[in-house]
């Protein structure tokens, strides 16, 4: 405002003209304090300034003054000095969590985001017109169906090898409910992350994946078989549910990008810098991200199962299965050696049996026929499969035989035996 030019806002040269006409009297004050959106009291206080100084009296008082709830100048400065030596990559979301957090300030996000985009520390970020995808509504229990997918992603930044993590998100509430880092999206790392699900949440109704040859068998000659992952799904009695676009299983895809912004500055901040270390930090950092994002599911009731099977069984159904064929020595090749069973008499009825090879991720595998253990050795390299009627075998068979004969000492053929009813020979019949 200076001498002579009054300057206003559109809001206040449509005040000036209700102002007016409520001074000629064409309107009363209740219909001015309709149209302005005040109250009757605050248009009489209104009036009264325009009688004293006109047009003047109807534009705001504290225009060009600093308001009285703005910041000192020297809580801007502290506040961008802190972004730029430790969050300059941040988001301004992120960047005023963590000044909240852990320096103390109280000022709001959108706050720090002007500041940042005045101090050219953050560009808003121009977004493309989103394809419009039929919105699937949440389960509305928890754990009736878990997104799981797997996240490849320099998390270390450079510190460590590149890894991924994985993750299980519930499509009712959005909450995190297993993390896990691995070297490569696996299916021992699938196996790991649900052994450790089921012992903290139990069994879910269904888990969702891409369809990635860890979940299901893509050639179409081989439609319908299960791979390692589906046939412990299959065994623990979870439902299997493949999306057939990215789009579909939006929740945990959109999870993926939260956490490679989020998570990888967590790991910076606590210097983190290898998967044992990352994977200590997950609980924490599970606890924390679900505090904030997780929502609550519409139905109160929990769909998770508990687990039926125990911690032996639950180890060898999350563990990798082969099929062998047993030969006649009950022997059976296996990751280039040879095993063979022992302690099964003379095991005739195994012979030629189909045995399940059960190879867990760590330690030594194990034999199983309808449900039974069964135990073995490993043969040495080149070492031979033992007969089952080997040497020893054969002196019991000596044994018994002898035993048996001296029972019997006086032992003399029956009437009808072949031995008595042998043909003459030629010689005595040819007689002159």
């Amino acid at each position: 405002m200076t001498e002579g030019v009054l300057t206003m806002s559109h809001q206040e040269v449509d005040r000036l003209k209700i102002m007016q006409s409520l001074s000629d009297k064409h309107i009363k004050q209740a219909e001015a304090a309709v149209q302005l959106g005040l109250s009757v009291r605050q248009v009489k206080r209104l009036q009264k300034r325009y009688r004293e100084h006109g047009a003047r009296g109807v534009v705001s008082g504290h225009r060009g003054r600093r308001a009285n709830n703005a910041l000192a100048e020297g809580v801007r400065h502290a506040a961008l000095t802190l972004v730029r030596e430790h969050y300059h990559d941040f988001g301004p979301t992120l960047a005023w969590e963590k000044l909240t957090e852990r320096h103390g300030f109280t000022f709001s996000v959108e706050t720090l985001r002007q500041w940042m985009i005045a101090d050219g520390l953050w560009v808003g970020k121009s977004r493309k017109a989103a394809k419009v995808h039929p919105r699937r509504p949440r389960r509305p229990c928890r754990g009736e169906l878990v997104q799981i997918d797997g996240s490849p992603h320099d998390w270390f930044e450079g510190r460590a090898p590149r890894c991924t993590l994985i993750v299980f998100i519930d499509d009712a509430t959005g909450a995190l409910l297993a993390l896990r880092f691995a070297p490569a999206e696996t299916t021992q790392a699938y196996m790991e992350t649900l052994h450790g699900y089921l012992a903290t949440h139990g069994r879910p109704v269904a888990l969702y994946s891409d369809r990635h040859s860890i979940f299901r068998v893509n050639h179409k000659d081989h439609e319908g078989e299960l791979t390692q992952f589906s046939r412990a799904l299959k065994t623990l009695d979870i439902q299997a549910i493949h999306a057939r676009t990215p789009q579909a299983k939006g929740r945990v895809e959109r999870a993926n990008q939260t956490l490679q912004d989020r998570l990888v500055k967590e790991l910076r901040l606590n210097a983190i810098e290898d998967m044992d270390s990352a994977n200590a930090f997950l609980p924490a950092f599970m606890a924390a991200f679900n505090a904030r994002f997780a929502s609550e599911a519409q139905n109160p009731h929990d769909a998770h199962r508990p687990v039926l099977h125990n911690a032996q069984e639950l180890e060898l159904i999350l563990a990798l299965h082969h099929t062998r064929t047993l030969s006649k020595n009950l022997a059976f090749q296996f990751r280039n050696h040879e095993y063979q069973l022992h302690g099964q008499d003379q095991g005739y009825r195994l012979r030629g049996a189909q045995v399940t090879i059960i190879e867990p991720f760590e330690g030594e595998p194990t034999v199983m026929h309808q449900g039974n253990i069964l135990p073995y050795r490993r043969l040495s390299e080149g070492e031979p499969s033992i007969p089952l009627d080997d040497e020893k075998s054969i002196h019991h068979t000596l044994e018994q035989a002898k035993l048996a004969q001296a029972c019997r000492p006086n032992y003399k053929p029956s009437p009808d035996h072949p031995w008595r009813k042998r043909a003459p020979s030629h010689r005595s019949s040819a007689l002159p």
